[in-house]
Formats: structure tokens, C-alpha cells, sequence
């Protein structure tokens, strides 16, 4: 993009084609119309001076997650900047997900290839979904608000981890009419609902006692899924059978409806009700309905690791429902819930249990045993013991998930029991104990 002053107004140029319209008595504010890019011109000269002369434009600074440089080349300055998600948006920086979902919304309607057939509203109806991928997530928002791409980038989010921008459009518009069936590439092709369209991901709750999840364990597990059907291949037709293009549509998966209005003719493009979006007729497969996919029970074995815990996820690649069309299966996440010990209470990779010792271990030390995961193991109560101390078992705590060599403590609290009724001997003893501690007292004192 090259910026070029022209007399009193100034355009920015991006390759040949003009992309912005700068004006020096509105604020000095440049939008681009196409790329989405917000940028603040400062201008620091005096006002009758040209805006971008060589000897007047001390500054350039860009709002926001930009990277921006500039070099002089006579009279052009060269700007490069990273796109703003939130101007190809539309919304503020603050702006709530309802608010983003609803710009999304509105520009993805205009910019859609099907609708809109000028040049680059392809690419732009890209950028509008890359944006709003983004922003509608919480961490990858928060990682482009604190550090901007780079930042996504650095997170293993980059460019090439963008959702197809057509499936998206189609899960926020699915079942909305008007919109809900488009999603090809324009230009006549075919409709996204004749594309492959990926298996959703599958849910399994796994119940784990304390030691499986200290340890880890192999479980083997039943899961109920969709696979595809055998009966047509996944296909949906009945076998023997041949799909035709669908006569209504004619093969687009969509239909368009005209309507005079006082402000022009409104055209309205729906999801076509005879293929459903698919531009093919075909009689439906008799094991799964047309759908390509039946519900089958299938028993995995699963390797749980040593460490989890509650709220743990296990994935398991590709053991989720089927696609459709050719479509790549879904995941399998397993959930972990733990059943608690009633006696060692786990923190974090720390073990916690509470011993209870008599005064007179305390004061003159003793061993006891007390129950770990590897099981009974001994611990020497020092002489002197004070109540609450806590006493570290080293390397007798939950193994690191992923690194089962390295391994938390166990923290032993100590309680010092106070006998609340005494014998007349043991009193007796006691008072005898006293009197010697007055005499080392006042024998200190002298």
C-alpha cells in the first residue's frame, strides 16, 4: 500500500486499485473501506503545510494490535500493517459476543459469494469470518487483544488454522432460512450442503477411584456413535439407485425469490425445500433414512495417564461420529471425574493427611506409620514436635501428568493430643514435672 498526496487530499494505495481517502481537516483519521484497517494519521505540521510533504509529516503511529513501518521514496511513504478484526467487524473494541455474532451476521449476508458478485467480496467475506473466529472465541481474543496475530501465531493459531469460512457461515445461519442453505463458492457452484461436512465430536463420562487417577489405568470403554452405513456407504441412497439434479434448484441447493418493492426488487435466497440444499434428488437409503450415517455401540480401550484428575479430557482422534458426504470423523473426549479418598485428600500433585499424636510422643519423638498411596510407610515424629507442624514425605505425592517421574510430596500434619482426664498416678508424675521446670526457672534467673 503506497500513500500518495495529490493537493489538499491524499490517496492510499494498495497495489493499483485506491483503497483509502484521506482528508486533512476530518480528524486525519484514514478507514480503509476493503481491508478493514483503522489507522491515525498525526499530523504535527502547521496547517497550511501538505499533509504528506517530505518536510512536514514527522509522524506515524498506528491504534491497536499493528505493526506498522513506512520509508520514504521521494514523495510516497510505504505503510504495512496487520489486519484489525474488530474494524473489519465494525464493533469497538469492548463490544459484547452478542453484539460481535450480530456483525458477523449482517456483513457475511453481504459479502457472501452467492450474493455479492463482485471481485474480492470472496476474499472479504474470508476476513470476515477469520475475524469473527477469533473474537467470538475468549482465549484467542485475549491472546490478539494483548499481543495482536503475532500473538495468535506464536499460540500454534495461525492463519492456517482458520476454519473453512463457508462451514462457519453455514452453522450460524443453519435452519434461519433465507441464508441457511448457502455457502458454495459462488459462480455457480455447487452448494455447501453437497460438500463433506465434518463428524461432531462425541462426549463420554469416565469414573475413576483415587489410585486409578493417581497411577493412571487402562479402562475399556463402550460409546454409542454415528457410523457410516454400510447398507449405501455413507452415500444416503437407496443402493441400486442413481441421484438426479434436483428440478427445482436445478442443481444450486438454493432457490431465489423476487419481490417489487417501492425501494427496488428485494430478492430473497432460500435453502431449496425439495433437496434439502443437496441439488440432488435420490430415494432415501432404508437403514439410515438418507442421512449416511447410523448409531452403532463400539468398545475402545483407553489408556489413562498417570496424574489426572477431576475435570481432566482425555481426546481420542477420530473415535467420534462419522461424516457426512466423505467427511472427517469427529473426536473423542472422555471427561474425567474422580471418586475423593476419605483419608488422603488430594492439592494439586500434593497429598494431605492428618496424624494425631500424644503429648508425650511429642515431646520425647516416636515413629508411626501412615497410609500413602504406595501404602503404609513409616514417618519419624522428631522429638519436640510442636502442634500443626507439618512434616514432608517427599516424592510420596501424584506423579505430574505426562511426566510420571517427577512426583508431588505428601504433607503430614501433625495434631498433639491433651489427655483430658489423668490417672492419680500419672497426675501425680505430671506435678513432680512441673516442680522441676519452676526449679530450672528460677535456677535460669539467678
Amino acid at each position: 500500500m503506497a500513500i500518495l498526496p495529490c493537493g489538499s487530499t491524499c490517496v492510499a494505495q494498495w497495489g493499483i486499485r485506491p483503497q483509502f481517502i484521506v482528508r486533512p481537516n476530518v480528524a486525519n483519521r484514514i478507514v480503509s473501506a476493503q481491508s478493514g484497517v483503522t489507522c491515525i494519521m498525526r499530523y504535527l505540521g502547521g496547517s497550511s503545510s501538505s499533509l504528506f510533504s517530505r518536510d512536514s509529516f514527522p509522524l506515524l503511529s498506528y491504534m491497536g494490535p499493528y505493526q506498522t513501518s513506512h520509508r520514504r521514496r521521494g514523495s510516497r511513504f510505504i505503510v504495512r500493517a496487520e489486519t484489525d478484526y474488530y474494524t473489519v467487524l465494525g464493533v469497538s473494541r469492548n463490544a459484547s459476543k452478542s453484539e460481535i455474532k450480530s456483525a458477523y451476521r449482517k456483513l457475511a449476508r453481504s459479502y457472501h459469494p452467492d450474493v455479492n458478485k463482485d471481485p474480492g467480496a470472496e476474499q472479504k467475506f474470508k476476513e470476515i469470518s477469520n475475524a469473527y473466529e477469533v473474537l467470538s472465541d475468549d482465549e484467542k481474543r485475549s491472546l490478539y487483544d494483548k499481543y495482536g496475530e503475532a500473538g495468535l501465531k506464536g499460540a500454534g493459531m495461525g492463519m492456517g488454522d482458520f476454519s473453512n469460512p463457508f462451514d462457519l457461515f453455514e452453522s450460524l445461519f443453519e435452519g434461519m432460512g433465507g441464508m441457511g442453505g448457502m455457502g458454495g463458492m459462488g459462480m455457480g457452484g455447487p452448494s455447501s450442503r453437497s460438500r463433506a461436512v465434518d463428524g461432531q465430536d462425541e462426549y463420554y463420562s469416565l469414573v475413576l477411584n483415587f489410585k486409578e487417577a493417581v497411577f493412571g489405568v487402562e479402562k475399556e470403554i463402550e460409546i454409542t456413535r454415528l457410523e457410516s452405513c454400510g447398507t449405501c456407504n455413507g452415500s444416503g441412497a437407496k443402493p441400486g439407485t442413481t441421484a438426479s439434479k434436483c428440478t427445482s434448484c436445478g442443481g444450486q441447493g438454493q432457490v431465489i425469490s423476487s419481490a417489487r418493492t417501492p425501494l427496488g426488487v428485494f430478492q430473497q435466497v432460500m435453502t431449496c425445500s425439495s433437496c434439502g440444499g443437496t441439488g440432488e434428488i435420490s430415494t432415501p437409503c432404508n437403514t439410515c433414512s438418507g442421512d449416511g450415517r447410523v448409531r452403532r455401540t463400539k468398545r475402545i480401550s483407553l489408556k489413562v495417564p498417570a496424574g489426572v484428575d477431576s475435570g481432566s479430557r482425555l481426546r481420542v482422534r477420530s473415535e467420534g461420529n462419522a461424516g457426512k458426504k466423505g467427511g472427517s470423523p469427529g473426536d473423542l473426549f472422555v471427561v474425567i471425574e474422580v471418586i475423593p479418598d476419605p483419608v488422603l485428600k488430594r492439592d494439586d500433585t500434593n497429598i494431605l493427611y492428618t496424624c494425631k499424636v500424644s503429648y508425650i510422643d511429642a515431646i520425647l519423638g516416636t515413629t508411626i506409620k501412615v497410609p500413602t498411596v504406595d501404602g503404609m510407610v513409616d514417618l519419624k515424629i522428631p522429638a519436640g514436635t510442636q502442634p500443626n507442624t507439618t512434616l514432608v514425605m517427599a516424592k510420596k505425592g501424584v506423579p505430574v501428568l505426562n511426566k510420571s517421574n517427577m512426583r508431588g510430596d505428601q504433607l503430614v500434619r501433625v495434631q498433639v493430643e491433651i489427655p483430658k482426664r489423668l490417672s492419680s498416678e500419672e497426675r501425680k508424675l505430671i506435678e513432680e514435672l512441673a516442680d522441676l521446670n519452676k526449679d530450672k526457672a528460677a535456677s535460669s534467673r539467678r
